[in-house]
């Protein structure tokens, strides 16, 4: 018995995608419906800032509207070719400072500063890393639980690029 289920798991598995350096296994239809949501969620976030910067007045948050929906845009490239190239390394170096996880996200507005700009950039990644990570605690197969681990890294990693343009713009006599 124990040799039949030996064989059974190593026996390639059809429509499987490996994931990760460790190869974690996840079907590739339910890989590229979980990485195309993120694909979603990046270009949802583009127009997000691309409007935002059509409402503000200050020049400066306009440019770093424009530059976050830039950013977004590069991400989504970025995933296109994870999903359809090499599934199996997206790495991320996070650093979380916790700089800005008690400030309230501002409404986008006319009169918006770009530190406040900052700071609702800063809550979007937050968020978005916190949805990605209930996701990867509910799904039940190893694969896709790994894939949405990486997006909040992902998320996290970018979170942390804005923490410290808010430390700079906030504490300028630091640096």
């Amino acid at each position: 018995m124990a040799q039949a289920a030996s064989k059974a798991t190593s026996a390639p598995i059809e429509n499987m995608i490996a994931i990760g350096e460790e190869g974690t296994p996840i079907h590739a239809d339910k890989f590229r419906k979980i990485v195309g949501r993120a694909i979603e969620r990046e270009s949802e976030a583009s127009a997000f800032y691309q409007s935002a910067a059509g409402k503000v007045n200050d020049v400066a948050l306009k440019t770093l509207f424009r530059d976050f929906a830039g950013d977004k845009l590069m991400q989504c490239d970025f995933l296109e070719s994870y999903r359809e190239k090499d599934p199996r390394v997206m790495n991320f170096e996070v650093r979380d400072y916790r700089v800005t996880d008690s400030l309230r996200a501002p409404e986008v507005s006319a009169g918006m500063k770009p530190l406040e700009g900052v700071v609702l950039a800063i809550r979007k990644e937050l968020e978005s890393a916190a949805d990605y990570l209930q996701l990867a605690e509910a799904a039940t197969d190893a694969g896709p639980k790994k894939l949405y681990t990486d997006l909040a890294s992902m998320a996290k990693a970018n979170k942390g690029r804005l923490e410290e343009i808010y430390t700079n713009m906030a504490f300028p006599e630091a640096w």
